[in-house]
């Protein structure tokens, strides 16, 4: 339908807008954990997370340079591990649904472990993709 090029100039560009939606993402939450600072730690204290400020400090930078590494497209295998590493225990410590057992409490947890189960789905998909990305600043 399109000659090549312009395919794969679309292609590119699609890949950066959903590199900046997902980057975006991870980088906005990564500042948010920052700017809510206290009141991130006083939720991982109430899910039982040892040293919550250490924590959520250290969640905080993985999510923000993880995020900021898929935007911009550097370092991108160190930015994919970095969300990993954010995400998987993330997931299974603070929104353990089968722990809850007040329905709406549980249904909310549930939504986000599998929120959070599908983009990490995404993010071990970008391993896949050969770097240098395109578009990317490095």
């Amino acid at each position: 339908m399109f000659p090549d090029t312009i395919e794969m100039e679309l292609t590119e560009i699609a890949f950066l807008i959903g590199r900046l939606i997902l980057g975006g993402y991870f980088a906005f939450n990564g500042i948010m954990h920052f700017v809510q600072f206290k009141k991130m730690a006083q939720y991982a204290a109430s899910k039982n997370i040892p040293l919550p400020r250490i924590a959520i400090f250290f969640a905080s930078l993985l999510i923000l340079f993880g995020g900021l590494g898929i935007i911009f497209g550097v370092y991108v295998t160190f930015a994919i591990y970095l969300l990993i590493i954010f995400m998987i225990p993330v997931t299974l410590a603070v929104h353990a649904f089968w722990k809850i057992s007040d329905s709406y409490e549980r249904t909310v947890a549930r939504v986000q472990f599998l929120k959070n189960v599908a983009l990490l789905g995404a993010i071990v998909m970008l391993l896949l993709i050969p770097t240098p990305w395109p578009l990317s600043l490095m």
